[in-house]
């Protein structure tokens, strides 16, 4: 079976072989970058399993590039960076990565997220690519919401992580600790908040009333639990 493969990308170049020996060393195979054009033109060859993306990047927007990464490349994206602030943590979960990490960091916990986001996407893998229910098609292949008349809304990695799990466990409580363990990531604020857009994100593609969601419900103080019935295939 072929290694993972990690994109990195940081105008560091202590920082790319840092986490190039480290990542390589555990096992993994790695392609590193210093500008965000080489980065974005290696993805019209390959995607990889996961991106690692720095924020301060000198010739792009790095925000703007996890929020493309997020919608048109279905591979994991993980951010690291300096901005510890918690409204960037949050603005870069909410913008579709799939975690955050802060500089200075241990390599061993970035390895640690890796592995976490692989082995939830390969558990996830067990499922199928495609799900059914009221009236949707959820296409876990190629990122999209299909309705009953065969129109196709796009979610983000990091939606379809939280719609699955939903799809995977329905008519079942998923408190946030379950969230925060089985979607990796850590817990805090930050994580709680992410959530929140996340499923708020999903209810308006599913055409959700905000005030009285009939498929994801709210349980306050508890978490969530989806109420449809679901088909796999």
């Amino acid at each position: 079976m072929t290694s993972p493969l990690i994109s990195i990308l940081d105008d560091e170049p202590e920082i790319r072989q840092m986490l190039t020996d480290a990542l390589e060393d555990a096992g993994f195979r790695t392609q590193s970058f210093a500008r965000a054009g080489a980065f974005e033109a290696s993805l019209k060859r390959t995607t990889p399993d996961v991106c690692l993306v720095d924020l301060s990047l000198p010739d792009t927007d790095g925000l703007a590039l996890v929020h493309r990464l997020a919608l048109e490349k279905g591979a994991a994206v993980i951010i690291i960076s300096g901005r510890s602030q918690v409204q960037d943590r949050v603005t870069g979960l909410e913008l579709g990565a799939d975690d955050y990490i802060t500089k200075p960091f241990d390599p061993a916990e970035v390895v640690a997220r890796i592995r976490a986001r692989l082995r939830g996407t390969r558990v996830a893998a067990k499922s199928g690519d495609r799900a059914a229910f009221n009236g949707w098609t959820a296409h876990f292949d190629r990122y999209t919401l299909e309705d009953d008349a065969g129109a196709e809304t796009p979610f983000s990695h990091a939606e379809g992580e939280v719609l699955r799990l939903f799809l995977e466990s329905p008519k079942r409580l998923i408190s946030r600790a379950q969230m925060q363990e089985l979607l990796g990531g850590a817990a805090g604020e930050s994580f709680d908040r992410a959530m929140d857009v996340r499923v708020s994100r999903l209810r308006t593609k599913l055409r959700e009333d905000p005030k009285n969601p009939r498929l994801i419900k709210t349980i306050y103080g508890a978490g969530y639990i989806f109420l449809g019935d679901v088909s796999w295939s």
